[in-house]
């Protein structure tokens, strides 16, 4: 991608299997093995939840679960799209599990959670997409712990995201969150069963309905996207009025997935943030570990504060 990056190195096999791509020293974590982590995992198969952390084999589980920070993902764990970057099962899906809502908030509850992130997989066999469980989350969570902010990550909702948009704000979600995942020119390879402007324009649709709901968007580096795209990337999401875009990289889940084209460094993940603060984000997280929901309660802090002392600026210049 640019001068710092690196191609990674695949690790033979010795058979006619893909190859393993090898990480960077940077990329490397340990394997969960705590207590927290066990205690993580067994509440939430007792309460039959499903989560991102498990489903996309996110890196960052060990350290997430061990601090009881989960992000439950909703309308079970079968995908109607087959993204070649995701990890999670592709197929027709079962039905909508009418206690999933109430067992949530119970999850929030026991965890002891200020912030919770609710994301879902694409369930484009439904009338609405899934937006009516989006809001029975968010209401159960509401009543059972009425003092958790509540961010949620949603799909684009293809065909129907106006009525869907509009019902979740309606329901109050403190942060809405939904990913590009890459540049528009690898939309054909790596999102095949979505568009770049249809996800820009959902982005668009929640300001335009609450203009006080936080947006977030994030995208995946070493794909094979190059600088000025990246950049371009930033633009069009403060176009749509974005507050907070993540930055992280791209793993390869699988042999069968997208190969990974570029490690990117620290170093090219703090420039990149460096650009995006310039550019007017409320708030960036960009590094090689970062996620959609990596510390994502204290970025939402740090996000509300900035609004805060924007706010009071102008205000003061208005004054002046």
């Amino acid at each position: 991608m640019n001068d710092l990056s690196s191609t990674p190195k695949p690790i033979e096999d010795g058979g006619d299997q893909p190859r393993k791509q090898r990480k960077p020293d940077w990329i490397r974590v340990k394997a969960p093995v705590s207590k927290g982590y066990h205690e993580t995992r067994k509440l939430m198969r007792d309460l039959s939840l499903n989560t991102v952390c498990e489903e996309a084999a996110c890196p960052n589980i060990g350290e997430c679960w061990d601090k009881k920070h989960a992000t439950v993902m909703i309308l079970g764990d079968v995908c109607t799209r087959a993204c070649a970057f995701c990890n999670v099962k592709t197929g027709m899906p079962r039905l909508v599990d009418p206690m999933e809502p109430e067992n949530v908030a119970i999850a929030a509850g026991k965890m002891g959670l200020k912030h919770i992130v609710i994301t879902s997989v694409d369930r484009d066999d439904l009338p609405d997409g899934g937006a009516d469980q989006f809001v029975k989350v968010i209401t159960a969570l509401r009543r059972e712990t009425p003092d958790t902010t509540i961010e949620i990550l949603t799909p684009d909702f293809r065909g129907k995201m106006r009525a869907a948009v509009e019902k979740i704000c309606e329901a109050g979600p403190d942060v809405y969150n939904h990913n590009l995942e890459t540049v528009p020119r690898l939309y054909p390879t790596i999102r095949p069963g979505a568009r770049y402007y249809a996800s820009l324009r959902l982005l668009e649709e929640v300001k335009s309905h609450d203009p006080l709901i936080f947006t977030k968007s994030g995208i995946m580096l070493g794909l094979g996207e190059q600088r000025l795209e990246v950049h371009q990337v930033m633009d069009d999401m403060r176009s749509a009025d974005v507050d907070f875009i993540t930055m992280g990289q791209y793993l390869q889940p699988t042999p069968k997935h997208a190969a990974v084209e570029d490690f990117v460094t620290p170093k090219a993940f703090a420039a990149y943030g460096s650009i995006a603060r310039a550019k007017g984000f409320l708030q960036v997280a960009s590094s090689p570990l970062t996620r959609s929901s990596y510390h994502a309660g204290d970025d939402f802090a740090v996000m509300k504060a900035a609004r805060e002392e924007r706010l009071a600026k102008e205000l003061a210049r208005q004054k002046a």
